[in-house]
């Protein structure tokens, strides 16, 4: 038998999941912001703002995506040797990321690449940060950042 009351809570439930699943994305894509505008900054001397690098921080993993599973395909139907083939992806895809740091933040090439390098320190050294602060509070909790603490 049906009842119209189940399935309002199946949905009630799929919307409140749907809605933590909008708002964690949103969260963690201000989060992976800020060390990408903190790098920024001190590369551009002063000209980067937060609003570039969120549309930057954005917009890079989608190309490197793109960059990466169009390129395994074509070199795969070209090609053939499965390694080589996701070395090259692999290597185009970055660059395509770069480039994108490179547009977003009207800057070269070099410039492009230390801002994700120094992106990349600035968020291990954040998640270290809040690892260790955390696991003062909170002894039991798991590591945040990409090595481990003491």
């Amino acid at each position: 038998m049906f009842e119209p009351s189940l399935l309002m809570q199946a949905l009630g439930g799929s919307i409140i999941a749907a809605l933590a699943l909008v708002f964690g994305l949103l969260i963690l894509w201000v989060l992976v912001s800020i060390p990408v505008w903190i790098a920024a900054k001190i590369v551009t001397v002063g000209k980067a703002r937060f609003t570039r690098a969120m549309l930057v921080t954005a917009a890079g993993p989608i190309v490197y995506a793109i960059v990466f599973f169009a390129s395994s395909i074509f070199l795969a139907m070209t090609l053939g040797e499965k390694i080589f083939i996701a070395t090259i992806a692999f290597i185009l895809a970055f660059i395509a990321w770069i480039g994108i740091f490179k547009l977003g933040f009207e800057t070269g090439w070099i410039r492009a690449l230390a801002i994700a390098i120094l992106a990349t320190i600035v968020f291990a050294v954040i998640g270290a940060i809040i690892t260790i602060g955390l696991q003062a509070l909170v002894p039991q909790t798991p590591p945040i950042a990409p090595f481990p603490t003491v």
